[in-house]
């Protein structure tokens, strides 16, 4: 019996797989931040929370993307490139509220931002780095 190389098994870099998942959740902050007002449950958490933990579950699933879906392949430049898409995206989402009555761009909001993608990236870089990432590879 011929065995499948295991990389056959593996999701494709660059696959539709893999950056979809991003794609859709770069989609659903944009739409956020186009309403004039924070959408329903989201609106009784802190401004600074919901910049920070949307952007650490960005960061992970473009890190996800980057490093080709294994956690072998979380390297520094998956995690660079990872950290760069998430920033880029901050920005625009910034720049989108210039033009949204009752939403201002900020500063303090891109930086929130930025942290909330080194945290995820941080949490992801740790995990591939344990045993439990490497057991997964």
């Amino acid at each position: 019996m011929i065995r499948p190389h295991p990389a056959a098994h593996s999701p494709r870099r660059g696959g539709v797989a893999l950056w979809l998942p991003v794609a859709l959740y770069m989609g659903a902050i944009y739409y956020g931040a186009g309403m004039s007002q924070t959408p329903g449950p989201a609106a009784q958490f802190s401004d600074t929370f919901l910049h920070m933990g949307g952007y650490v579950g960005l960061a992970l699933l473009t890190l996800r993307a980057t490093s080709g879906g294994r956690w072998s392949g979380v390297t520094p430049r998956a995690l660079g490139l990872a950290f760069v898409i998430a920033t880029v995206h901050g920005a625009t989402v910034e720049i989108e509220q210039m033009f949204v009555p009752s939403r201002f761009a900020e500063w303090r909001d891109l930086w929130n931002d930025m942290i909330g993608a080194a945290l995820g990236l941080a949490i992801g870089w740790l995990w591939a780095k344990s045993r439990w990432g490497k057991m997964n590879g």
